[in-house]
């Protein structure tokens, strides 16, 4: 007997995009299920050589509290950007900075450069072919090591004891 996970690699991606080809159909009929199934299946075993491995959450507890930390500091950094574009003076100092990298796994790399780029004020602008450095755009910044230490500490520890560790 064949193994569900061979042809079903992603059972709850096929159950999503069969209930998403019978809302888009606005047909709940026997056919549309039947192809729907067939595509549900198909789809995940066409794309599955292309999907990397997820690396499993060691703390999910952590995990949580990252999500409130980047929420509060989404926060305030829209106030302080908002400070900064509405002081008169405009004493702004943009910077590219070279973020070196501690974090090996490419999925927790990509949650930190996306939560570089959601607290505004800071984009993740390039990570380096050989996933060691980050390029960062900050639009005020008045020290660089104190802006690396504060990512690292902020973000990419708790990203490193999440998944890493």
């Amino acid at each position: 007997m064949i193994p569900p996970t061979r042809w079903l690699p992603m059972p709850i991606l096929s159950v999503l995009l069969l209930v998403v080809w019978l809302l888009l159909q606005h047909s709940v009929a026997l056919g549309q299920w039947l192809l729907g199934g067939v595509l549900a299946i198909a789809i995940p075993l066409v794309c599955r050589p292309f999907w990397e491995r997820q690396p499993t959450i060691k703390r999910p507890w952590r995990l949580f509290l990252y999500v409130l930390r980047v929420l509060g500091d989404i926060v305030t950094a829209n106030l302080q950007v908002s400070k900064l574009i509405l002081d008169p003076r405009g004493r702004m100092r943009p910077a590219f900075v070279e973020y070196p990298l501690t974090l090996k796994e490419n999925f927790p790399i990509t949650i930190l450069a996306s939560t570089i780029t959601m607290t505004p004020g800071t984009v993740s602008a390039h990570l380096r072919l050989d996933g060691r450095t980050l390029l960062i755009h900050a639009l005020d910044v008045s020290d660089i090591n104190e802006l690396i230490d504060e990512i690292h500490q902020r973000y990419e520890r708790p990203l490193m004891e999440i998944f890493e560790s």
